[in-house]
């Protein structure tokens, strides 16, 4: 039955790949869409441990980004502006702390700003190619570390955060994620002949990494809240936060390298 769920679940987040293809307006609706429900659910977390956030200001803040065209030179401002007025919040409201404003701040950043860069790379110049790299590394990356894991697995990787990842889940997941995203370099060269294949299995070996960090990074969150899932939105996959928090690290992976190191 837990098997069929996560089937289920997978067919449920299929859309996702027609507003990959789509791209442009589409894709930034889509995710605008998952960050504010991503961003839903990671506010949710943090009231499970009495952390009072302000989720309203986060909503806005992203809700202004997006509206804005997603500038990241506009970003420093409504980070700036936004930190102003959490810290007088306290100060205007006893029942509030500087934790209560620092994890609001957090659950922007964290949700709503690493979404966007999903849309900000298919914007780039090749992007339409570039943003795939962003899901076929997570998804490369989770299928084979399960698998690695679940047959030759031995070793605990991080057994207090996720104690059912082994160190050589993890070796399986970076390996897939380089060859998967190496192999796709390679097909689309014909096509994006200006950046050279060995980018592709750098940036699969970075995201190998990062995506698994991404996973543990909700693990750990999840683990201080004392839930299990964020949500029961996804058959067999739990919340968007747990479906999505290895393609959030792999986002900003793969903006920064092309942004930063190709330089597009």
């Amino acid at each position: 039955m837990k098997s069929n769920n996560r089937y289920l679940g997978a067919l449920l987040l299929s859309p996702l790949i027609i507003f990959l293809f789509l791209g442009g307006i589409y894709l930034k609706v889509a995710c605008f869409i998952l960050s504010i429900m991503g961003m839903y659910e990671f506010y949710k977390a943090s009231k499970a441990k009495n952390i009072k956030t302000i989720p309203i200001i986060g909503y806005i803040a992203c809700t202004s980004y997006y509206f804005f065209g997603l500038k990241v030179e506009f970003l420093a401002y409504i980070m700036v502006l936004m930190t102003f007025i959490l810290l007088m919040i306290p100060v205007l409201n006893l029942k509030y702390n500087f934790i209560d404003m620092a994890v609001t701040l957090l659950g922007f950043l964290y949700v709503g700003v690493f979404f966007s860069f999903v849309s900000v790379v298919s914007y780039k110049t090749h992007g339409n190619y570039m943003v795939w790299l962003i899901f076929i590394a997570s998804w490369l990356c989770d299928t084979t570390a399960y698998y690695a894991g679940r047959f030759f697995g031995k070793n605990k990787l991080c057994p207090k955060v996720s104690p059912k990842k082994t160190v050589e889940g993890s070796i399986g997941g970076l390996i897939g994620s380089t060859l998967a995203c190496g192999i796709y370099g390679i097909i689309i060269s014909k096509y994006v002949t200006s950046i050279p294949v060995y980018h592709y299995f750098i940036i699969g070996a970075l995201c190998g990494v990062f995506c698994q960090f991404g996973d543990l990074v909700a693990s750990s969150i999840k683990r201080f809240a004392g839930i299990k899932d964020y949500s029961k939105l996804i058959p067999g996959h739990g919340g968007i936060m747990d479906r999505f928090d290895s393609i959030l690290f792999a986002s900003v992976i793969v903006y920064f390298y092309i942004t930063l190191v190709i330089a597009i």
